[in-house]
């Protein structure tokens, strides 16, 4: 039975955060032992490799704690689903005081590191800018006037909600301020969806959520799974760029090179810098983050994206995170990658890394 969970994370229809485009290698196809489970989900798709399970468990088995681990997150952070607790609290007149779960909790804790580590560059209630610039669900209409943004912004931003983590308790200071986990509620459903394969002793696999990927133990070959991160360039989407060969860490990518607006021959990004308001105009349009954690890689992605190049490497490096990034200069790709990320990327034939 594959479950099929109808209605959407905002993550998900959101294109913000749908831009992990690692691709699986095809070099494991040869093991007789491997099993391959797919479903939807969140308005994408999941797809699971593992081997070596428990003799007597079976596919249901696996699949059922994978289920189960996503209608946690999609019973908490479904912007799309009246009933759960981020709707019920976006909801909320001001100065309601309103008790959350333990995983928004946990998920909100780890997205205010991350605004704090960046100076608000990551941003959790984004989303009233992001709707404005027409990436919201209703689609792009038009650009924004400056009153309109001056507006959004008024009620946007963290100091506009009040919180208490230890007893979970949230309100709002504004009735037209809302959250979105968009940027890193799909990495935690790939994390508890993992926790939930290692508790019934399914220790080697490779779980994937719209992109976003955690891996653990071997691969069916017996070493590292190797993925591939996608080529930005137009004519290049969905052909390898890089190679990683990776194992027991969460793998996340974001970019903006897939949904975007012109006006006039500028092109606007769905991607918002809550900083200033406006999509974000450098030159970055690839941003591969692994971590332990695919939320944290996944909420980094995003991050890293809206600061740039540079200030993305100093970032990486000063919170230990392995990065790969890909710029554009006119036609022309530039990479970089820090020193966190040199133990996974994969060599070529000739022995430099690939590209």
């Amino acid at each position: 039975m594959i479950l099929v969970v109808k209605q959407r994370l905002n993550c998900i229809v959101r294109p913000a955060i749908v831009l992990a485009f690692l691709l699986c290698l095809v070099a494991c196809d040869s093991s007789p032992k491997k099993v391959q489970l797919q479903g939807a989900v969140f308005g994408t798709t999941w797809n699971v490799t593992y081997h070596g399970a428990p003799e007597g468990l079976t596919d249901n088995d696996v699949e059922g704690a994978i289920t189960r681990a996503f209608s946690v997150v999609d019973d908490s952070m479904n912007n799309y689903r009246a009933s759960s607790t981020l709707s019920q609290l976006n909801s909320l007149p001001a100065g309601q005081i309103f008790e959350v779960d333990w995983d928004f909790t946990l998920v909100f804790n780890a997205a205010i590191d991350i605004h704090q580590a960046t100076t608000g560059a990551y941003d959790p209630s984004v989303a009233p800018l992001i709707n404005l610039w027409g990436f919201g669900p209703e689609g792009v209409t038009e650009r924004p006037t400056e009153e309109q943004l001056t507006i959004a912004r008024s009620y946007s931003g963290l100091n506009q909600f009040a919180w208490d983590l230890s007893d979970r308790s949230f309100l709002k200071r504004n009735t037209r301020a809302t959250l979105d986990f968009s940027s890193i509620a799909k990495g935690y459903a790939v994390d508890l969806a993992g926790d939930a394969l290692d508790e019934i002793g399914v220790a080697n696999f490779m779980l994937e959520v719209g992109g976003e990927i955690q891996t653990r133990g071997v691969s069916p070959r017996g070493d590292h799974w190797r993925l591939a991160i996608e080529n930005p360039m137009r004519a290049g989407v969905g052909k390898p760029y890089a190679a990683v060969s990776v194992s027991d860490v969460g793998i996340a990518t974001s970019g903006n090179y897939r949904n975007f607006f012109e006006v006039d021959g500028k092109r606007f990004s769905h991607l918002i810098d809550p900083r200033t308001g406006y999509p974000i105009a450098h030159d970055l349009i690839s941003a591969t983050v692994i971590h332990p954690s695919t939320m944290i890689a996944d909420a980094w992605a995003t991050a890293l994206m809206v600061v740039g190049t540079a200030e993305a490497l100093r970032l990486a490096n000063l919170y230990g995170l392995s990065v790969y990034l890909i710029s554009r200069n006119g036609e022309q790709l530039i990479s970089s990658h820090n020193e966190g990320m040199s133990r996974w990327l994969i060599e070529s034939d000739n022995g430099e890394m690939i590209p």
